[in-house]
């Protein structure tokens, strides 16, 4: 007698079933706080299909099916999404939350703060620097110091005025991306990080932002009737820089809050583990417009303190995604320190910097420093450090730890030297190249550095 058994198929990863075939997990097991494997998304469908390990920030319910807001184990955060129940492989083990004793022999769940933050009542409206590293020390390993988990208003602007506009603040850092794409100019643009844009904004699918006064509307139709009315073709400040189709506008953030605060909302989607500040009056901003004949369109900015107890020459600088990867980054660091020539001051960009802004830091002192040698070495001239901190106002601890990222000192009878390899002057060659069409011309810089009384700068 024959007996006859039927083959099931073995299931695909993410096929919610245990050895027996029963379901393994259901979506109402997977909560805050639990780690999964997460599908991460191709661009092409034929490629393998591969999972990280992400931790679960968020849960909601969208089209009465469940969406889960992840994060990525060991990546940066911009790379955070919403994903379906679909995106999980559920067959893998699920690590939950840890938990902890209460001190009565019982355990419990350790809380894990809901990241699906609210927008408070009040704006926070300025965005100030960028990340070193992801751990959030400098790159000299000098600790960052005590972060506040709440604050108020009068607290946060107090500490901007006393302590710099670099506060991290764990609540900040903890919260959930509230806008997937906005409409900018011509562009669609995938925002990276939370901004506390008005809550209803949070629903919308996109939201429309007027490239030229930074308004932010909820609908396409919003954004038209506010075209057809809006006048401004340039920021609402002093253009001090203009050479072939690239301006500058100096705009101060005292005499210019609205749109200061809007820029600040705007660059908090790409700018993460920094506080967003009520108070913009302290601040300098500079914005790098691109001309046509419709307007100038921005492409990124930086600002800095009036008064920098620290001696910082930038606080915070963002290039907009559309428009990195093409040499702008560099441009508004080189101009940056254009200004602190001119104000025959020693500059350096506040600190932390993220990763991109380290990298893109990096690349600038390299290129200038490098450039710096080889012309003194044509000339036979020595050369010290503080001589090339003083002609290229770049702070003496940036251009140490630049030359010995590049391994640029060497000691030499008794005494350290300055010595470029070949292959550290070959990618200065290579990059200059890549860099010639896109740098700041000194002799159309028509700027004068603002002074300030101490009326002035005793802000309100």
């Amino acid at each position: 007698m024959t007996q006859r058994f039927s083959a099931s198929p073995s299931p695909r990863p993410g096929t919610p079933t245990h050895r027996s075939g029963t379901p393994s997990t259901t979506a109402l097991e997977i909560v805050v706080g639990c780690k999964v494997f997460v599908e991460v998304k191709k661009e092409k469908k034929e490629e393998t299909r591969e999972f990280r390990k992400a931790e679960i920030l968020s849960v909601r319910t969208h089209n009465d099916k469940p969406e889960y807001y992840v994060h990525f184990v060991e990546f940066n955060k911009r790379l955070d999404e919403w994903v379906g129940l679909e995106r999980i492989d559920i067959t893998k083990d699920i690590e939950r939350p840890a938990k902890k004793r209460n001190g009565k022999g019982a355990i419990e769940d350790i809380p894990t703060p809901n990241a699906k933050a609210t927008t408070p009542s009040t704006p926070l409206v300025e965005a100030t620097g960028e990340d070193y590293e992801d751990g959030g020390t400098p790159g000299n390993g000098t600790p960052l110091g005590p972060l506040a988990a709440t604050f108020s208003k009068e607290q946060e602007i107090e500490r901007l005025r006393t302590s710099g506009s670099m506060t991290q603040s764990h609540s900040e850092i903890s919260r959930v991306k509230n806008l997937e794409r906005i409409h900018f100019g011509e562009y669609d643009v995938d925002t990276w990080y939370f901004s506390p844009y008005p809550q209803e904004y949070s629903d919308a699918a996109v939201v429309y932002i007027c490239e030229f006064c930074l308004f932010h509307y909820i609908s396409e139709r919003q954004l038209r009737r506010h075209l057809q009315k809006c006048t401004v073709r340039h920021p609402p400040g002093n253009e001090i820089y203009r050479c072939d189709d690239i301006s500058f506008f100096e705009i101060d953030g005292n005499k210019q809050k609205t749109y200061c605060r809007n820029l600040c909302l705007l660059s908090k989607l790409f700018l993460d583990h920094k506080t967003l500040y009520y108070d913009v009056d302290p601040f300098l901003f500079y914005i790098m417009c691109q001309q046509d004949e419709f307007g100038c369109h921005m492409i990124g900015y930086f600002s800095k303190e009036k008064e920098s107890t620290e001696g910082y020459n930038l606080a915070c600088i963002l290039t907009l995604p559309q428009h990195q990867r093409k040499g702008f980054g560099r441009l508004l660091i080189a101009f940056s320190y254009e200004l602190s020539k001119k104000e025959g001051k020693v500059g350096s960009p506040e600190k932390p910097l993220s990763d991109l802004g380290l990298l893109s830091y990096r690349s600038y002192w390299t290129e200038v420093i490098v450039e710096l040698l080889l012309e003194t070495k044509e000339l036979n001239e020595d050369i010290t450090i503080e001589d090339i901190s003083a002609r290229t106002s770049i702070a003496t601890t940036d251009i140490l730890q630049t030359l010995q990222s590049l391994c640029a000192i060497k000691p030499y009878k008794g005494q350290q030297i300055l010595c470029l390899s070949d292959g550290v002057i070959a990618s200065y060659h290579k990059t200059k190249e890549k860099h010639k069409n896109r740098r700041i011309d000194e002799s159309f810089l028509k700027w004068t550095p603002p002074h300030f009384t101490s009326n002035q700068l005793r802000y309100i």
